[in-house]
């Protein structure tokens, strides 16, 4: 991560994840949705830059048995400054230090996104499963 970024261990507020999310290309969550799930988190990180939050990431689960990586965001004129990198980067780091043997990480990765999950052993579960997905409307 270049100088001047900081990372710190706390979920977004609602404005920074809606934000991020759609500046980011993700799809758009109601300020409801954010109020009522971000306060379930299980673990997150955001990245400041001057006391800006330019990026996040977030862990959701069960805290024992499955954790799913998700949010991760980073405001496009920010990118390719390793912010993502090291977003992942912590949120494994705490996964690894605080999950029971035997977890079951998952994420869904978008375009190319997957090289990145990749450095940090995450694989395609095709051909063995595919990811499937339903958006409540």
């Amino acid at each position: 991560m270049e100088e001047g970024y900081e990372l710190f261990e706390e979920v977004p507020s609602i404005g920074d994840y809606r934000r991020l999310r759609e500046v980011a290309g993700l799809s758009p969550k109601s300020a409801e949705a954010a109020a009522a799930g971000l306060p379930n988190t299980h673990f997150a990180v955001v990245v400041k830059k001057d006391g800006h939050v330019v990026g996040m990431g977030r862990v959701i689960g069960d805290g024992g048995l499955f954790f799913q990586v998700v949010d991760i965001a980073v405001e496009p004129v920010h990118q390719g400054r390793g912010l993502g990198k090291a977003i992942v980067g912590r949120l494994v780091e705490h996964l690894k230090a605080t999950a029971p043997a035997g977890a079951y990480v998952s994420l869904i990765a978008d375009g190319e996104a997957h090289r990145l999950y990749a450095q940090f052993g995450f694989q395609p579960t095709a051909p063995r499963s595919i990811g499937m997905s339903l958006t409540l409307r």
